[in-house]
């Protein structure tokens, strides 16, 4: 039996780097995945390949700031399939390094509506479809980041909002087990991994050999992660073998936050 068999999936970035990972792998175990993303053209291209594997699924466009496109997408999906078991909340965005004197506060309000108003959104949501669904037991996965965890100079935006799902998760969780809602909420924490985001930042850095070398450095298993090392994860936590897991954060970062 795989792991997510028959389970609904709705992946947020779906088209790219951890979003893309972990839809393939939910496919691949089973679900059929609803892919999210701002750009639809690339939701598309992840669905055709988790089809020409073997899966189902489909791929909506969705900016996830924005609620109104939260409850058109969820129309969707309960028209489609009738319920809702797994929300993974992966869209993320950030808009560099900053002096905190210098921060334009269009940014900070960029960052925030899409890494945190969308979880939040997300999570709301997602929430009330699962409650209707047959049976009720859902897992809802919010990615957050170790820059949720520490701090670091320049990405106040950034550190603000993943800190901000990792709290919200928690009382999210509290709040559904209180309720007796057969709910689970957990968020997920990766440190450096090689996605279209990281190297985009990397592209930044005059000498891309040096920065790449520098940013396996960091890392105490001398290496970047892949989308696959947390796509690992958000497996575990959609399937029912964490079903004793809530309001927890699971660090994926290649030991980064152990020092």
């Amino acid at each position: 039996m795989k792991r997510v068999q028959d389970k609904v999936a709705l992946v947020t970035g779906g088209g790219s780097g951890l979003g893309e990972a972990s839809a393939m792998m939910l496919a691949a175990e089973g679900a059929r995945v609803v892919l999210a993303d701002i750009d639809e053209a690339a939701a598309k291209r992840v669905l055709r390949r988790i089809k020409a594997a073997g899966g189902q699924g489909a791929a909506l466009q969705m900016d996830v700031s924005q609620e109104a496109d939260w409850i058109r997408v969820m129309a969707s999906i309960q028209r489609r399939y009738k319920g809702l078991h797994i929300t993974l909340n992966s869209a993320g965005i950030n808009r560099g390094y900053s002096d905190p004197r210098e921060t334009e506060f269009k940014d900070w309000k960029a960052v925030m509506s899409v890494n945190l108003d969308g979880v939040f959104l997300g999570t709301k949501h997602s929430m009330r479809l699962m409650a209707q669904s047959t049976p009720v037991n859902g897992s809802i996965i919010n990615i957050s980041s170790i820059m949720g965890l520490i701090g670091h100079p320049g990405i106040g935006a950034y550190n603000a909002s993943k800190g901000g799902v990792r709290l919200y998760t928690k009382s999210v969780a509290l709040s559904c087990a209180e309720k007796g809602l057969k709910i689970r909420v957990n968020s997920i924490h990766p440190g450096f991994i090689d996605t279209p985001l990281l190297r985009e930042s990397m592209g930044r850095m005059r000498d891309p050999e040096l920065a790449q070398k520098t940013y396996d450095a960091l890392q105490p298993v001398g290496h970047l992660g892949q989308p696959q090392d947390i796509a690992y994860g958000v497996l575990y936590l959609a399937s029912d073998e964490s079903r004793f897991m809530t309001g927890a954060e699971l660090v994926i970062d290649g030991g980064y936050t152990a020092r």
